[in-house]
Formats: structure tokens, sequence, C-alpha cells
């Protein structure tokens, strides 16, 4: 095997590879072999069939197969003996059988970026300070009463209100063409719940069950609907029924009915501030640790295989694709250029891999790796969050191809993990919260 090696660029070896004719004659005559015991052919005995006659009708279909055979057997051999550090699959460029007997094929390689690792430890990062104020904690209970309220249909005459269920056919047209993935019959609008949107519900105010109405709304660009982002719509609304909330009292024994085991009001309201607090803190070390990968980019300057973003985004248009299909959609028909989308999805795939990579390498300087337990607690935090059992967690794990993705993950936590403990962490009040002490002439706590 000959191998020549040209640097197409900082990340991208082109690797010519030869093979000699006495590795390629015998893959040949041993495909040949094959096709002659398994095909027939009028005139001939199976089995019998001359390699001349052979070639004459499979030759293309014989070298495809041997060609990829040959490659597969000599790929990592090659890039073994050159000592390259290959990050994914090699793009097949061409392959040609010369005249000689021998077989060439060209293999574009992207390679492994060299990190020199500087300012990783002690970042400095903000962190917000978790505050929950009284008026959310109000906001919570209010929702809890409207889930505790009873329905009940409206008077005759009754104008829907806020709070109040409009049943409602719906059916919205663009450019004068009904959208059949807008509309619906008989469906339950939550007045200010905003399912639909604010200018919907909006519209719906005031009116009564039996009336009819016809109105525009021009959604923004940036709605999160896709086949309604950017459309002017017009909606045709039939009111069917109008049902109003009958909430509960607020006091000690509504409390007991949201959590048996509180007693009063007020242990409802702390149980409420303690799981927003939760939340919150939870969402925050989200945020923390992007901090953090944003500063470790930052002062770790590098460039990264475009193969390897390019299948990162392919990787992310497939989960956007996936979340359109659960409902009921797809790109056409949602009205999303993909080329768009990909380039609007670059930068992010571009911080996705430069991360990766800067987290192995401290993994490796650090000597941080995954022990046992680190495998344990993942799956125990699957099975929590998917109300699973262990052992059925561990079930699904089984594969190699799906367990390897999962220690990745558990790898760069622990990663993460040391880092946040070895960064310098600034508190700061969050922006509304200092607002409206100032206003008040209060420190937030």
């Amino acid at each position: 095997m000959d191998i020549a090696v040209e640097q197409v660029s900082e990340l991208t070896r082109k690797l010519t590879i030869t093979l000699p004719r006495e590795t390629v004659e015998p893959a040949l005559a041993k495909a040949y072999a094959k096709i002659n015991k398994d095909v027939k052919l009028r005139g001939f005995r199976r089995g019998k069939i001359p390699q001349s006659v052979l070639e004459n009708n499979f030759k293309d279909q014989v070298r495809g197969e041997v060609a990829e055979k040959l490659i597969q057997e000599t790929y990592f051999d090659a890039v073994e003996k050159e000592a390259l550090d290959p990050v994914v699959h090699p793009e097949i460029a061409e392959h040609e059988f010369k005249e000689d007997g021998a077989f060439v094929y060209v293999a574009m390689v992207d390679v492994k970026p060299q990190i020199e690792l500087k300012e990783y430890k002690g970042l400095e990062v903000e962190k917000t300070m978790v505050v929950v104020q009284e008026e959310e904690i109000d906001k919570e209970i209010a929702l809890l009463r409207r889930h505790q309220a009873v329905l009940q249909t409206a008077e005759d005459g009754h104008g829907i209100a806020m709070d109040d269920v409009a049943v409602v056919d719906f059916q919205g047209f663009h450019n004068g063409k009904a959208m059949k993935e807008v509309h619906n019959e008989n469906f339950n609008v939550d007045m200010g719940m905003h399912r639909l949107g604010k200018d919907f519900e909006d519209k719906l105010l005031g009116m009564k069950k039996g009336d009819k109405t016809l109105y525009e709304i021009t959604f923004p660009a940036d709605y999160p609907n896709p086949v309604l982002a950017g459309k002017n719509v017009e909606f045709k609304v039939d009111i069917k029924d109008v049902k109003v909330r009958i909430q509960p009292e607020l006091d000690d024994e509504f409390a007991k009915d949201i959590k048996p085991e509180l007693n009063t009001l007020a242990e409802l309201r702390e149980d409420i501030r303690q799981r927003l607090r939760q939340a919150r803190e939870d969402s925050l070390q989200g945020d923390l640790d992007d901090k953090i990968m944003h500063k470790l980019i930052e002062n770790n300057p590098f460039e990264v295989p475009q193969r390897l973003v390019n299948y990162e985004i392919q990787e992310m248009l497939k989960q956007a694709e996936e979340n359109l299909k659960r409902s009921g959609l797809s790109f056409e028909s949602a009205g999303v250029k993909l080329d768009e989308l990909v380039e609007k999805n670059r930068e992010i795939a571009v911080r996705r891999v430069k991360g990766d990579f800067l987290l192995k390498k401290i993994a490796e300087v650090e000597e941080i790796k995954v022990a046992d337990e680190d495998i344990q607690r993942g799956y125990q935090r699957i099975a929590e969050q998917y109300r699973m059992t262990v052992d059925e967690v561990k079930k699904y794990f089984q594969r190699r191809e799906e367990v390897l993705p999962f220690i990745n993950e558990l790898h760069n936590e622990k990663v993460l993990n040391f880092l946040r403990e070895q960064a310098k962490i600034t508190e700061v009040a969050p922006a509304e919260a200092t607002d409206a002490a100032e206003a008040d002439g209060q420190t937030p706590a």
C-alpha cells in the first residue's frame, strides 16, 4: 500500500492511497467467484460461467462492491500509518481501478485540531442571585385556583370575559385560501392563557354563544409557530359555547386541597416559594454553564473541522424535523427554507464543536474520567426523569451507538463541574428585582 499525503488546509488532509495489483486481483477474483455461484445465465451451468462473460455482465457491480470493501479494509491502516487523528468519517473524493491492476482512491480527512490550552481555571463569571417576589407567588396561586375551578355553562347573553373558556370552531385563511393546519372544531380557548396568541383571544372578548366573527391577525416573523410566522391570517370563528369558572375560596382549606400535608395558606405560599427558588436555581445552573463555555471558547480560539460542523448542523436539522413531525408538519409545509436554517444554526454548531474539543482537552490535562458511580448516577437521573426503573434504563443503553453519546455527555458534565468549582463566581441581583427594590427604597433579599 502506497500513501501520499497532501495538506489541503490546517485541518484537512488529502490521502491518495494506492493498492497494488497483488492485493486487488484476489479481491476481484473472489467477488466474481461468488457471482458465479449465485447467478444463472442462459447457456451456462451455474458455477461454470467464464470470467470474461461475468465481467461483461457484472463488471460495474463487482467493481463497486470490491472498491467499497478495499476502502473499508485499508483506510484505518492508512491513517494509523500516517499518525493522523481523524474526527469524522472521510469523504471518498474519487476511486479508480487502473489498467495495471492497481486500485487508487482519494480520501479527504479532517483531523483533530491541536489545542494549546490557555486560561480555563478561575474564569470570572456572574451568576444572578435567586429572588422570588411575592407577586410571583400570587400568580402561581392564581393559576392553582384556575386549575381547581369548576366550569359551568354561562347564562344566555353572557359575554366572553377573562378566565372564561370559549368553545369555538375556527378556520384560518391566508391570501384567500383555507389553511388546513389552522383549523379546529369545538376547540377550548382558555381565556388569559394565550395558547392561540393574545390577539386571537382579545378579539373574542365580549362575544356571546352563537356569535360568528371574521377578523385578521398579523403574526410577527419570529412567531413560534412556523405555519403562522410572518403571515396575515384571516380567522373565521363560530362561538359554540361559553363556560365560566367558579374558583375556590382562597383559605387554609384551599391549601390542604392543593397539598394534603399543608395546613395553612401561609405554608402553601412558602412551599411555592421554595419550588420556584429550586426551579430558578436549576435554570441558572444552565445559564452559568453557558457563560463558562462562552469564556472558555473566547480565551482559547482555534479552527474546527468544517465537516464536523456540517455533521452537527445535520443533527440539529434532524431534531428540528422531528419536532415539526410531532405537530404533523414538514419543513415544506411549515415554510422553512433549509438553506436559511443551515446558516442560522452554523454559529451554534461551531460553538458546540469547539466546546466539545475544549472539554475533552481539559479532561485530558486534568485526568478527569467517567467512573462507574458517575454512570450509575446518570442512569438514576434518567430513571427519575422518565419514571422508569434503573434496570429499564440500562437495557436501553445496551447498544454501543446509544451508550457512547451518553457517556460522552456524562464526561462533559464532569468537566463542567470542575470548571464551575474553579471559576470565580460573582452573584448579582436580577435587573427586575433591582429596579423594583430601588423604586421601593429596599434591597432585594
